[in-house]
Protein backbone atom coordinates (compact mmCIF):
# COMPACT_ATOMS: atom_id res chain seq x y z
CA UNK A 1 0.00 0.00 0.00
CA UNK A 2 1.61 3.61 -0.91
CA UNK A 3 1.73 6.00 1.67
CA UNK A 4 -0.77 8.13 -0.02
CA UNK A 5 -3.35 5.17 0.45
CA UNK A 6 -2.43 4.49 4.09
CA UNK A 7 -2.62 7.97 4.96
CA UNK A 8 -6.30 7.92 3.04
CA UNK A 9 -7.13 5.03 5.21
CA UNK A 10 -6.74 6.79 8.28
CA UNK A 11 -8.60 9.49 7.33
CA UNK A 12 -11.63 7.39 6.10
CA UNK A 13 -14.69 7.59 7.60
CA UNK A 14 -17.33 4.64 7.39
CA UNK A 15 -20.73 5.76 6.71
CA UNK A 16 -22.57 4.65 10.26
CA UNK A 17 -24.42 1.93 8.75
CA UNK A 18 -21.42 0.71 7.52
CA UNK A 19 -20.12 0.00 11.04
CA UNK A 20 -23.55 -0.82 12.89
CA UNK A 21 -23.79 -3.87 10.16
CA UNK A 22 -20.39 -4.61 11.07
CA UNK A 23 -20.91 -4.65 14.58
CA UNK A 24 -24.04 -6.22 14.26
CA UNK A 25 -22.50 -9.90 13.84
CA UNK A 26 -22.65 -11.61 16.84
CA UNK A 27 -18.62 -13.35 16.37
CA UNK A 28 -17.64 -10.03 15.55
CA UNK A 29 -18.60 -8.22 18.78
CA UNK A 30 -17.18 -11.27 20.69
CA UNK A 31 -14.17 -10.78 18.41
CA UNK A 32 -14.48 -6.37 19.83
CA UNK A 33 -15.03 -7.67 23.24
CA UNK A 34 -11.74 -9.50 23.13
CA UNK A 35 -9.75 -6.79 22.29
CA UNK A 36 -11.37 -4.20 23.76
CA UNK A 37 -8.72 -4.41 26.64
CA UNK A 38 -6.53 -2.57 24.30
CA UNK A 39 -4.09 -5.34 23.73
CA UNK A 40 -3.36 -6.43 20.16
CA UNK A 41 -3.85 -10.58 19.20
CA UNK A 42 -3.42 -12.93 16.59
CA UNK A 43 -5.84 -14.98 14.90
CA UNK A 44 -4.70 -17.53 16.94
CA UNK A 45 -5.22 -15.79 20.58
CA UNK A 46 -8.62 -14.34 19.08
CA UNK A 47 -10.02 -17.88 18.33
CA UNK A 48 -8.59 -20.10 21.20
CA UNK A 49 -12.15 -20.91 22.69
CA UNK A 50 -13.89 -20.58 19.81
CA UNK A 51 -15.20 -23.49 17.29
CA UNK A 52 -14.75 -21.41 14.33
CA UNK A 53 -12.19 -22.30 11.75
CA UNK A 54 -8.88 -19.57 11.67
CA UNK A 55 -10.04 -18.49 8.20
CA UNK A 56 -13.68 -17.62 9.75
CA UNK A 57 -12.25 -15.37 11.93
CA UNK A 58 -9.60 -13.72 9.69
CA UNK A 59 -13.12 -13.07 7.51
CA UNK A 60 -15.06 -11.86 10.93
CA UNK A 61 -11.60 -9.55 11.28
CA UNK A 62 -11.81 -8.49 7.92
CA UNK A 63 -14.76 -6.76 8.29
CA UNK A 64 -14.19 -5.23 11.08
CA UNK A 65 -10.94 -3.73 9.38
CA UNK A 66 -12.41 -2.59 6.37
CA UNK A 67 -15.20 -0.15 8.97
CA UNK A 68 -12.08 0.81 10.62
CA UNK A 69 -12.64 -0.87 13.69
CA UNK A 70 -9.54 -3.16 13.94
CA UNK A 71 -6.33 -2.39 12.81
CA UNK A 72 -3.80 -4.90 11.79
CA UNK A 73 -0.26 -5.70 12.02
CA UNK A 74 2.27 -7.81 10.60
CA UNK A 75 4.50 -9.39 13.50
CA UNK A 76 6.72 -11.91 11.47
CA UNK A 77 4.49 -15.11 10.40
CA UNK A 78 1.31 -13.52 12.18
CA UNK A 79 -0.62 -10.61 11.86
CA UNK A 80 -1.80 -9.03 15.17
CA UNK A 81 -5.23 -7.05 15.79
CA UNK A 82 -6.15 -4.57 17.74
CA UNK A 83 -9.27 -2.46 18.43
CA UNK A 84 -8.85 1.54 16.94
CA UNK A 85 -11.60 3.43 19.31
CA UNK A 86 -11.89 6.38 17.06
CA UNK A 87 -14.98 4.82 15.15
CA UNK A 88 -16.66 3.77 18.22
CA UNK A 89 -16.24 7.27 19.35
CA UNK A 90 -17.33 8.14 16.03
CA UNK A 91 -20.73 6.07 16.58
CA UNK A 92 -21.31 6.96 19.74
CA UNK A 93 -21.20 10.90 18.19
CA UNK A 94 -23.71 9.42 15.75
CA UNK A 95 -25.53 8.49 18.14
CA UNK A 96 -25.79 11.27 20.58
CA UNK A 97 -27.12 13.37 17.52
CA UNK A 98 -29.85 10.97 16.67
CA UNK A 99 -30.69 11.19 20.06
CA UNK A 100 -30.96 14.79 20.46
CA UNK A 101 -32.54 15.12 17.45
CA UNK A 102 -35.59 12.87 18.30
CA UNK A 103 -35.38 14.90 22.02
CA UNK A 104 -36.23 18.21 20.10
CA UNK A 105 -39.14 16.68 17.85
CA UNK A 106 -40.59 15.08 20.88
CA UNK A 107 -40.19 18.07 22.32
CA UNK A 108 -42.20 19.85 19.34
CA UNK A 109 -44.60 17.24 19.68
CA UNK A 110 -45.55 17.67 23.35
CA UNK A 111 -46.00 21.51 22.79
CA UNK A 112 -48.19 21.02 19.74
CA UNK A 113 -49.77 18.24 22.02
CA UNK A 114 -50.37 20.79 24.92
CA UNK A 115 -51.54 23.44 22.81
Amino acid sequence: MSRRSRSHARLHRPAPAVLFAALGDDTRLALVAKLVSGKSASIAELGADSSLTRQAITKHLRVLEHAGLVRSVRSGRERHFALDPRQLHAMQDYLDQVSRQWDQALARLKSFVEQ
